[in-house]
């Protein structure tokens, strides 16, 4: 790690899904960074997420109507994911996989992780 940076910790979530009759479906896990412990204005800038107003896609339905368009909808689950970050962000290594001789290196974060304040932004 740089000299000056700190690196932030991480955990991981781990879940069950069920079928309707109570067996276990599937085990799923998450990797989610610690990021309550960002401080504004030095680990990161803005949070700004974009939204629009319900007003706005009333206009654009009612606009594709009018010129007999077809709509489309899309929803991606992922999306939180893939931004890249503009901040340098080391987080220390998963619990379980820390190389033997290698715990002082951190992971350099190059794309967005759940837990952390820039995501929305991305």
């Amino acid at each position: 790690m740089p000299k000056g940076a700190k690196s932030i910790s991480c955990n991981w979530i781990f879940k069950k899904k069920y079928h309707l009759d109570g067996l276990i479906k599937k085990y799923k896990t998450r990797l989610v960074a610690k990021g309550f412990s960002q401080k504004p204005n030095i680990d990161y800038f803005d949070t700004f997420g974009p939204v629009t107003r319900i007003s706005f896609i009333q206009v654009l339905l009612a606009l594709a109507s009018i010129h007999r368009l077809v709509i489309h909808q899309m929803d991606v689950k992922t999306t939180l994911l893939n931004g890249e970050l503009e901040e340098e962000i080391y987080m220390t290594q998963p619990e379980g996989c820390v190389a033997p001789g290698q715990e002082e290196k951190v992971c350099k974060l190059l794309k967005s992780l759940y837990g952390l304040k820039q995501p929305p932004k991305q």
